[in-house]
């Protein structure tokens, strides 16, 4: 047997986004520290996305690549285990992730989201009306992010894919929420592994798959309780419902990127429903009453910064463009 079949396979290499951003700077930690906490303050708000944040933001495909290189490293570590190159592949895979962009997001991310739930969820509760007024705007504003970032002219087919991803947002974000108050260790690792995907997934709120499964109080209990068990059968149930989705949207991202990105555009704007201010108890939309004008301006104003947030992220990228 020659030398070359008598080596062990090697795991397949893992793809690369188009234009695969270069390394960052530890000098630009402070500003991608804010961006992956505005990414975190979205996902405590049931009805926003992470993923739509971190679209604005310009996060997207560097946490999307990010995170399909961990996800390979763990598969090496445990796949080679036998082959005793696990631990080799793991450690090649690690050193291409751009930790030094990686870490000051995930460090905002988890900051915020925890200030976030002690803060924008109340006020969610208390003031419901001009708080998803403001939201409404804000991921409304955020649908042409996607539409830029398409290599192609919108097709026909781009309709047809938007049109599918809104009517699937829009028909989840009307499901009646569930009330759960004791939920089995299987059950959080499930929710978990369905709400992580709203990471990567724009138009897809974690928080309110959290509500819709009953998982959003109990989580929020866990954390100020600090269960340790509860918070770490969430936390593993999401890493394998993370390892499990991002693989594939990478893929999809690097060899159907137009298609996929008719589709998250529409998620956003099927996704809209969950921020309708005007709901009953059981998130049902209802006809606009009282003050129509107070929203109405909340909206406009939250579109205006995150159109503001747009043409920011432009100008960093144009100005890294030319002094790169």
């Amino acid at each position: 047997m020659s030398a070359h079949h008598a080596a062990p396979a090697a795991l397949p290499p893992e793809p690369d986004l188009v234009d695969p951003p270069r390394r960052t700077s530890w000098s630009h930690a402070p500003l991608d520290a804010v961006r992956g906490g505005l990414i975190g303050a979205a996902e405590s708000v049931p009805g926003i996305s992470g993923g739509t944040i971190a679209l604005v933001v310009g996060l997207y495909d560097q946490l999307v690549t990010a995170a399909g290189q961990v996800v390979h490293a763990g598969r090496a570590l445990v796949t080679g285990v036998v082959r005793r190159t696990g631990a080799r592949e793991a450690l090649a895979s690690l050193r291409r992730v751009d930790w030094r962009l990686l870490v000051p997001v995930l460090a905002g991310m988890v900051v915020v989201l925890l200030v976030s739930l002690r803060t924008i969820a109340p006020l969610l509760e208390s003031h419901p009306v001009p708080t998803r007024a403001v939201f409404l705007g804000m991921i409304a504003a955020s649908v042409v992010v996607p539409l830029q970032m398409m290599p192609r002219r919108f097709r026909a087919l781009d309709a047809a894919l938007l049109v599918v991803g809104a009517v699937v947002a829009f028909l989840l974000a009307g499901l009646a929420p569930a009330e759960v108050s004791d939920p089995s260790p299987w059950y959080v690792f499930l929710g978990a592994a369905l709400a992580i995907n709203a990471l990567v997934l724009p138009g897809v709120s974690g928080s309110a798959l959290l509500v819709v499964l009953g998982l959003y109080v109990p989580v929020q209990a866990a954390l100020d309780d600090r269960d340790l068990g509860f918070v770490a059968v969430f936390a593993l149930g999401a890493a394998v419902g993370l390892a499990s989705f991002v693989k594939l949207l990478q893929w999809l991202l690097h060899h159907r990127r137009q298609g996929t990105m008719a589709a998250l555009a529409g998620l956003m704007v099927g996704s809209l429903r969950a921020l309708w201010p005007w709901q009953d108890e059981d998130r049902g939309m209802l006809a606009p009453s009282g003050d129509v004008v107070g929203p109405a301006l909340l909206a406009l104003a939250g579109a205006a910064v995150v159109l503001a947030l747009i043409l920011w992220e432009r100008r960093r990228v144009a100005r890294a463009a030319t002094t790169g």
